[in-house]
């Protein structure tokens, strides 16, 4: 998986809970100074060590500046307590970067155990306890929660890729078997007919004419269902584009009311009424902003027609011949011998009237 962690700049940022002690110990606070700057420091840079070498992969080398940071910040605060106790909450981060997620409240619990002993021994009340205590465990369980979402999406993003990927590859395969199915029995009897043309040229050139006749009409029906696999006529079909349209405008928060009675449909005018449907909806769901949707299916002595209207703000921008998706479909359903009329008066109406 190509997981990209989140940016250190921010979790870095966290040494500035050092200002406290860094202030007092300005102020003269706590003796030798040198000492409390040395102490500082050296948290300071292994926190921020710690963030690039986890960020980094490195796990192992993490771990042991997270080990080193707690004794330092521990050593602290039991030697000056106060402010001290503020860099607390840069070891309960430190935790929630460097330890996994099954083992993170068997390492941060008792760290927060420790920090609630110290302030004790230097002499806080209960208050005083619970603050730092809270404060410690707080920080590196929001943290924690947030670097987990943030990996977990990242899985999420990969797994919908390699889905997006076996999809296409299925469909590849779902295709080469249907010019397999279609052509493989056609071109065997145009092999056949061949052989038999061959044999007749000069008994029968009657009979050879005839079957050259058949190999002609042959090859013209199969490159007709041809055209019509590599269009897109072999999709869905109406019935599953329709279920799927009532779960896509369910989901975007349109009401949807589907008028289409149950008739036979030719195998062709099925399939292109499924990628009318699914090519309609994209452009509500996407484009319209409506509130309700309704698809209409007449199937008459006239021929069939399709409505798909919705009440949002008119025609999408590219429903006035710019976007590919309406083009190509007003392309297929005049193959098909029919008609494709948009308006946008009153929402948008997307009607296909086919013989």
């Amino acid at each position: 998986m190509d997981y990209r962690p989140p940016d250190v700049k921010p979790l870095v940022g966290f040494v500035f809970l050092g200002l406290a002690p860094a202030w007092d110990t300005v102020l003269g606070v706590f003796q030798p100074a040198w000492l409390a700057w040395t102490v500082l420091a050296v948290a300071v840079a292994l926190y921020t060590a710690l963030v690039l070498l986890a960020f980094a992969g490195r796990r192992r080398e993490a771990r042991a500046c997270l080990v080193a940071l707690a004794a330092v910040v521990a050593g602290a605060g039991l030697g000056w307590g106060q402010e001290w106790f503020y860099l607390f909450p840069l070891v309960g981060l430190a935790c929630a970067i460097t330890v996994p997620p099954r083992l993170f409240s068997r390492v941060m619990f008792p760290f927060v155990a420790l920090t609630g002993l110290l302030v004790w021994l230097d002499g806080g009340g209960l208050g005083e306890i619970m603050a730092f205590g809270w404060g410690t465990l707080g920080a590196g369980a929001v943290l924690a929660v947030i670097l987990h979402l943030h990996e977990t999406i990242a899985e999420l993003k990969a797994t919908r890729e390699k889905l997006a990927l076996a999809a296409v590859a299925e469909e590849r395969l779902r295709f080469s078997r249907d010019l397999h199915d279609l052509l493989g029995h056609t071109l065997s009897v145009m092999v056949v007919k061949a052989e038999a043309v061959r044999r007749l040229a000069t008994r029968d050139p009657g009979a050879a004419a005839a079957q050259a006749s058949d190999i002609e009409q042959i090859g013209r029906d199969a490159l007709t269902q041809v055209r019509a696999a590599v269009t897109g006529y072999r999709g869905r079909g109406l019935a599953a584009e329709l279920d799927s349209a009532r779960h896509a405008l369910a989901d975007a928060g349109i009401d949807v009311t589907v008028a289409a009675p149950a008739g036979r449909l030719t195998p062709e005018v099925d399939a292109l009424l499924g990628w009318a449907v699914r090519e309609g909806v994209t452009n509500v769901v996407r484009h319209s902003g409506a509130g309700h949707c309704l698809i209409r299916l007449t199937n008459g002595e006239d021929g069939t027609v399709l409505e798909i209207h919705d009440d949002g703000g008119g025609a999408p921008a590219h429903a006035s011949g710019h976007g590919h998706g309406l083009r190509g479909l007003a392309e297929r359903v005049e193959a098909a011998g029919g008609t494709l009329r948009t308006t946008g008066d009153r929402g948008f109406l997307l009607r296909i009237e086919l013989p």
